[in-house]
């Protein structure tokens, strides 16, 4: 027998790596490893090195084994002991002294030899139990390549990079998964539940460094190599498969010793809700100084066959030995009793072959990790048809089975249960004597098993990774390498994952900003999109103004796509605007883009309003002067027309005023001052934008060519006079149009030469108003019904009201019986019931009132001319009673526009009358055109 050396040392000592190289140094030879995963990498290493005929893989699940074979890379339990190899390795020796798989490896260290080199590759722990053996076994220690060191409680989203989370139950791994994914972009699964291929997947995902984060139960401490820099606890208990139960120094010490890598110092500590290592235990991590093992799990391997009791007691014989413990909660062993116990199976089994095959069926391993009943009730399940060694299932049991494992499934639940259930009939495959076909089904079992890998590899990594985001990050630390496209309809591709889309100058993400997911994709965005935004903003700034528009909503269009918006200015006609987008870019390329944006509002304002742009410029309100410089004035704060008829007294404006006004492209009249040019659509869209974005509230936009329209209850009369319309009753006019109305109503009003006078209904046209509708508006003039058609009740004559009213009597007065809509004379005006001044007297002069300190005028009385003083008039005679004087004043006829001027008119101020104003102000075609 050759030598048996132990090769002992802490995690990061190249004690596999030592193994392999030495047993390819020989001719023949064989390595046990503890997991199925680290098999097949061995596996493919040796393969590597001498080629596929050379070397065989056996686990309970898989078995390639060329007839050629002269090295086997085998899981412990599926070691072919029976071949004669000059090279054996036994790695993990520590796990002897586990309650399950432990007697496999107390075997394999006892009995298991190369012709010419043994080596037992474990932790320094087993230094003193493998003394007390009295194995002739030389011992050779191993240092860490690297320093191990406690790092101290951290958030889990504050773990650096390659770090590696550790928790102890599936509801923990998927919740931390999911934070990081939210946090960190993502994180990759290792679990003892998933299947080799899944796990080989996961662990590809995390060293490729797609995801810089690993989330594992403890299967993260055997044999996985990965380049971890901290290990991070977020628990230290651990349900065992019987009680849940603290985590042995050594067991911690195991998981922590995964951190670092060959020369890389590694970092262990705690986080989340894990109780802080006491400092005892720390310096027993980072010392990797532990208890010895003291005692190992042991199973009689001269086993009694001859009937199914027999077998049960040979299994309970002790071994004799003070170091080599039996555990009576073996699962096999606990299935086995169970058959014995069962009646379709009795316990009166006998003979070598039958209880050779239910001891085979005992040990079919929990891939299912369903606990002793569970499995029990499968294992039994198997037993009634295969418990007669000669029995075999058939291809239309199995077909049966693998149809419903091969329904796809979304979740990864599902996945999981289905994985381990068809790794139990991969296992069932590999046993030559239980299937009728096992060939074909060893096929057919990988390849379902392969595909369900995949399938829960690419469901665990849909919910615990964002591809596009690590994707992203990947690229950023390479921002050299960022490959960026922008297709035509402003989609932005970022190393070939679409990141959002670029509406003018704003990029549009495609989630939120809040998650990792935003933050990436906006710093992928602004690294990437950089000389596409500083492209733009030159074009921008160098653009001709037919590229440019202003939308419906306030913002300043170019090629179609919103690049800036309005803001509030000194005053709605001084807007701001202000860049949508490209924060990021260069402030200079800003400025400029925005400059010139500026120009073009200005010229658009200009192009639009060309009135209010010169007099706000000032360039025509040098010849504006008192009342017609205030009206100016309060037209550029209204937006179009301001009403007349609300003024008390009403303003008095010279021919010459309405000349400088006509000139400043303005005009004033019976109830109007207005804007002509402001009162087409685009100018009154213009308008409301602009007036909307200056006050924070949306204005309406009157109908567009609308010369009146229906008011719904909702318009005020600032957005009424904004838009260039007055309010007539339940209707707006635009005040041109009711200014040509008041003309025409003077014109048949002078026509009549009488106190009442026709209205012909054509004239509801003038207003394109509904004729059932003119009447109320004839009202708004200060008319009044003077009579009507008893039949149709249609108004056949008007005339105008007294003083101060326009529609009816002096409100909470009625009139008296019989003289409908009549108006008592006022008091301290003596005279007739037409309110005619009695003959041979004059007309009283008008009492002189103080402007009112808050009206919009007092900053303007200033400007106003003084009125005229009366002159004296020199003393008559009393002279008997005779006809009325010939220089006595005549009675002015009514105006008809403001019902302030349609009685008497002192001598001094003159009236608005058809005799001295109508003619001259009456409209022309182009002013009255919608």
């Amino acid at each position: 027998m050759g030598t048996l050396k132990a090769v002992l040392g802490p995690t990061n000592t190249g004690k596999t790596h030592y193994a392999i190289e030495r047993m390819m140094g020989h001719a023949s030879g064989m390595i046990g490893l503890p997991l199925r995963l680290l098999a097949r990498e061995v596996y493919d290493r040796v393969v590597k090195a001498k080629g596929e005929k050379a070397v065989a893989l056996i686990t309970g699940e898989e078995r390639i084994e060329p007839p050629t074979a002269r090295y086997w890379v085998c899981t412990v339990e599926s070691m072919p002991v029976h071949k004669r190899v000059e090279f054996l390795a036994v790695d993990e020796i520590q796990l002897a002294g586990d309650d399950d798989r432990g007697h496999v490896f107390t075997d394999r260290i006892l009995h298991a030899r190369g012709s010419q080199e043994t080596l037992l590759l474990g932790a320094e722990t087993m230094r003193a139990v493998l003394r007390d053996l009295d194995l002739d076994v030389d011992t050779n220690t191993r240092e860490r390549f690297s320093e191990l060191r406690y790092a101290g409680p951290t958030k889990i989203t504050k773990l650096p990079k390659r770090s590696a989370i550790v928790a102890f139950s599936t509801e923990q791994v998927y919740a931390i998964g999911e934070l990081l994914k939210r946090q960190k972009g993502g994180a990759a699964i290792v679990m003892g539940a998933l299947s080799p291929r899944t796990r080989n997947a996961q662990v590809a995902l995390y060293q490729s460094g797609e995801v810089d984060y690993l989330v594992a139960t403890d299967a993260i401490g055997m044999g996985l190599n990965l380049d971890v820099e901290r290990i991070a606890f977020a628990a230290r208990s651990k349900f065992d498969g019987r009680r849940r139960r603290w985590l042995s120094a050594a067991e911690a010490g195991q998981i922590a010793g995964r951190a670092g890598r060959f020369r890389t110092d590694g970092e262990f500590g705690e986080t989340g809700d894990c109780p802080p290592f006491e400092e005892e235990l720390v310096r027993a991590i980072e010392a990797n100084r532990f208890d010895p093992v003291d005692e190992l799990q042991w199973r009689n391997s001269k086993l009694d066959y001859r009937s199914i009791k027999t077998l049960i007691a040979s299994l309970a014989r002790p071994s004799g030995h003070p170091v080599l413990r039996q555990n009576p909660h073996a699962l096999d062993e606990w299935v086995l009793r169970r058959m014995a116990e069962d009646a379709g199976i009795g316990p009166n089994i006998r003979g070598e072959r039958q209880v050779r095959r239910l001891w085979d069926l005992a040990r079919l391993p929990d891939f299912r990790k369903s606990g002793h009943e569970g499995h029990g009730r499968l294992v039994l399940g198997l037993a009634e048809t295969l418990a007669d060694p000669d029995a075999r299932l058939g291809d239309t049991a199995m077909e049966k089975r693998m149809d419903n494992l091969e329904a796809n499934v979304p979740d990864i639940a599902s996945l999981q249960h289905r994985l381990a259930m068809i790794r139990t009939w991969t296992y069932a495959a590999h046993r030559e004597d239980w299937l009728e076909n096992p060939g074909y089904w060893r096929d057919k079992t990988r390849e379902i098993e392969d595909r369900l890998s995949d399938a829960l590899h690419a469901a665990l990594t849909l919910r615990f990774v964002d591809r596009r985001t690590t994707a992203l990050l990947a690229g950023l630390k390479r921002e050299d390498l960022l490959l960026t496209e922008l297709s035509e309809t402003g989609e932005v591709t970022v190393e070939g994952h679409v990141v959002g889309r670029l509406v003018g100058l704003h990029f549009e993400p495609a989630s939120t900003a809040k998650t990792l997911e935003g933050k990436a994709v906006r710093s992928a965005a602004v690294s990437a999109l950089g000389p596409i935004l500083a492209e733009r903003l030159a074009e921008i700034a160098g653009a001709a103004s037919d590229v440019f528009a202003l939308s419906d909503v306030g913002h300043v269009t170019w090629k179609g796509e919103e690049i800036a918006r309005l803001k509030p200015g000194p005053n709605w006609l001084a807007p701001r605007l202000e860049l949508i987008g490209a924060e990021d870019s260069e402030a200079h390329r800003r400025e400029a883009a925005l400059k010139r944006l500026e120009e073009w509002l200005g010229e658009e304002m200009k192009r639009v309003l060309p009135t209010h742009a010169k007099l706000k410029a000032g360039e025509t309100g040098e010849g504006l002067q008192g009342m017609a410089r205030g009206l100016a004035f309060r037209l550029l704060e209204s937006g179009a027309a301001i009403d007349l008829r609300e003024e008390t007294p009403p303003p008095h404006v010279s021919r010459e005023e309405r000349e400088a006004l006509k000139v400043a492209g303005l005009r004033t009249g019976r109830v109007a001052a207005h804007v002509p040019d402001a009162q087409k659509p685009a100018a009154q869209r213009l308008i409301a934008l602009l007036q909307a974005s200056h006050t924070g509230k949306a204005r309406r936009v009157a109908p567009e060519g609308a010369g009146s329209f229906e008011l719904d209850g909702e318009w005020d009369d600032a957005e009424l006079h904004a838009q260039g319309y007055l309010r007539f009753g339940k209707r707006a006019v635009r005040a041109d149009l009711a200014e040509r109305l008041g003309w025409e109503i003077s014109k048949r009003r002078k026509e009549a030469a009488k106190p009442t006078f026709e209205l012909p209904a054509e004239l509801a046209s003038v207003i394109s108003c509904p004729g059932d509708e003119f009447p109320a508006v004839v009202k708004g003039f200060g008319l009044a019904p003077a009579e009507k058609d008893p039949e149709t009740g249609t108004v056949t004559l008007w005339r105008y009201l007294s003083r101060n009213r326009q529609d009816g009597p002096p409100k909470g007065k009625r009139p008296p019986p019989g003289q409908k809509n009549a108006r008592p004379p006022k008091e301290g005006k003596p005279g007739d019931s037409k309110g005619r001044p009695p003959r041979g007297r004059g007309r009283p002069q008008p009492q002189q009132r103080q402007p009112d300190p808050d009206s919009p005028f007092a900053a303007l009385a200033s400007l106003l001319p003084p009125p005229p003083q009366p002159r004296p008039k020199p003393k008559k005679k009393k002279k008997p009673k005779q006809a009325p004087s010939a220089t006595a004043a005549p009675t002015a006829p009514p105006a008809e526009g403001n019902p302030a001027q349609a009685t008497e008119t002192p001598q001094d101020t003159p009236a608005a009358t058809p005799e001295n104003t109508a003619p001259k102000d009456a409209p022309d075609a182009s002013e009255t055109k919608s």
